[in-house]
């Protein structure tokens, strides 16, 4: 490949990872040519809006965006959307592009995000099957649901999870199918679990529970999710929350060395096995000096801390990435929960607050220390959680005072 242009830096991917890089490094005082590739049509954008207030319609698409239109040029930060990188040169460090041109850079970020995980099941090509990871999605989504009165969502993650609150909110009948015994549980166990599974029944949503898709039916058009059960659930309308997988095909293709969980392998300063070459977001996969192992997340906070961390990095200001991981994720305006971990374990759960009450904080213990803390109108909580995950602080013998909502969490 023979470049076209020399570049500062070259930032694969148009999401939160790649703009918050971009902002980093013009924050940081570094004054030399920026160039942010993305396949999408929409600058860079907040991807929760799209199964929350913006598919309800509560915003307007341009309040969903990282920067604001005007952002770019006023930072000297070039964009070009509908555009990805087609070969990487790790070694000469020159990438070309879909535009046919080739450009050299100095140093790169690969956040190249993540793609639904499709599903290979009988009437999968019938119309009015949705899945969600853009804002066009979402537009397609609505539109769509304008002439539905019943739609089905399959799965019981976040995405299914937020789109049956936010559908329910504009007045269509929404049934949840999954193979879980309640939607959440694989993440946060069976206390937090049951309290979201009442949250959706209490607005309206059927839980189907303990059963898996077989086929969708149809006349060109999806009108049934036949469960693997038999069940036959009516549907004018369905999205799969079936989870997403990070889009490693560049890395592959180039070389770069991938991790365990299908992400590319990186150290604790986020950078991967190529010299001059970073990662962030849904693929990076790195060495968590906080959790003593390795850890791909896939939340969006994460993401833009990993990539202004990663703008550091090219800098020569960059440290192991201790951020501790948060999310966020709320069900219309019924109720919002938080999180920081993430626990890929905890032997014992002390509740603080009262789930029926609304306002409650699960600590997930490990050995006696923390392992991850869910929140929901208890925000405060977090703040000692965040120490505990930074401290490893031992809790062992302490669960009386957790538990207590009047206890002084900073005196622990």
């Amino acid at each position: 490949m023979v470049p076209t242009r020399d570049l500062g830096v070259l930032i694969v991917g148009g999401g939160l990872a790649g703009a918050s890089c971009a902002a980093a490094l013009r924050e940081e005082g570094y004054d030399g040519s920026v160039l942010v590739v993305g396949r999408e049509p929409d600058p860079p954008y907040q991807r929760p809006p799209a199964s929350k207030d913006y598919l309800r319609g509560d915003i307007e698409r341009d309040a969903a965006l990282v920067h604001p239109p005007g952002w770019w040029e006023e930072n000297s930060v070039e964009l070009l959307t509908r555009t990805s990188v087609m070969k990487l040169d790790t070694g000469e460090r020159v990438a070309q592009l879909s535009t046919k041109d080739s450009v050299r850079y100095d140093n790169a970020l690969l956040a190249c995000g993540a793609n639904v995980r499709r599903l290979r099941v009988e009437g999968g090509g019938l119309e009015g099957l949705h899945y969600l990871r853009t804002l066009g999605n979402s537009d397609s989504i609505r539109a769509d649901a304008e002439q539905a009165e019943r739609v089905v969502l399959v799965g019981g993650s976040y995405i299914a999870c937020e789109v049956a609150a936010s559908l329910t909110a504009c007045g269509r009948s929404c049934t949840m199918v999954m193979p879980e015994s309640l939607p959440l549980s694989l993440g946060f166990g069976e206390t937090a679990a049951r309290f979201f599974a009442d949250e959706l029944r209490s607005h309206g949503v059927e839980l189907v529970t303990g059963d898996g898709l077989e086929r969708f039916e149809g006349d060109e058009r999806v009108q049934r999710v036949i469960c693997d059960s038999g069940r036959a659930v009516p549907a004018d309308l369905v999205v799969l929350g079936t989870g997403a997988v990070p889009d490693v095909m560049l890395a592959r293709s180039s070389g770069l060395e991938l991790g365990e969980s299908g992400g590319v392998r990186c150290s604790d300063r986020l950078a991967t096995s190529a010299p001059g070459l970073w990662a962030a977001g849904d693929l990076c996969e790195y060495e968590s000096v906080l959790h003593g192992r390795r850890l791909r997340i896939e939340h969006f906070e994460v993401a833009a801390a990993q990539g202004a961390a990663a703008a550091r990095a090219m800098l020569d200001k960059g440290r192991p990435f201790d951020e501790v991981p948060y999310f966020w994720s709320d069900l219309a305006d019924w109720c919002t929960l938080e999180y920081v971990g993430p626990a890929s374990r905890w032997d014992r759960e002390v509740v603080r607050g009262s789930p029926a009450d609304g306002e409650f904080t699960i600590f997930y213990l490990a050995e006696g220390r923390l392992a991850a803390a869910l929140t929901v109108g208890r925000s405060d909580d977090l703040e000692a959680a965040r120490r505990w995950l930074t401290d490893g602080t031992q809790l062992a013998g302490q669960e009386a005072a957790l538990a207590d909502p009047g206890s002084d969490l900073g005196a622990l």
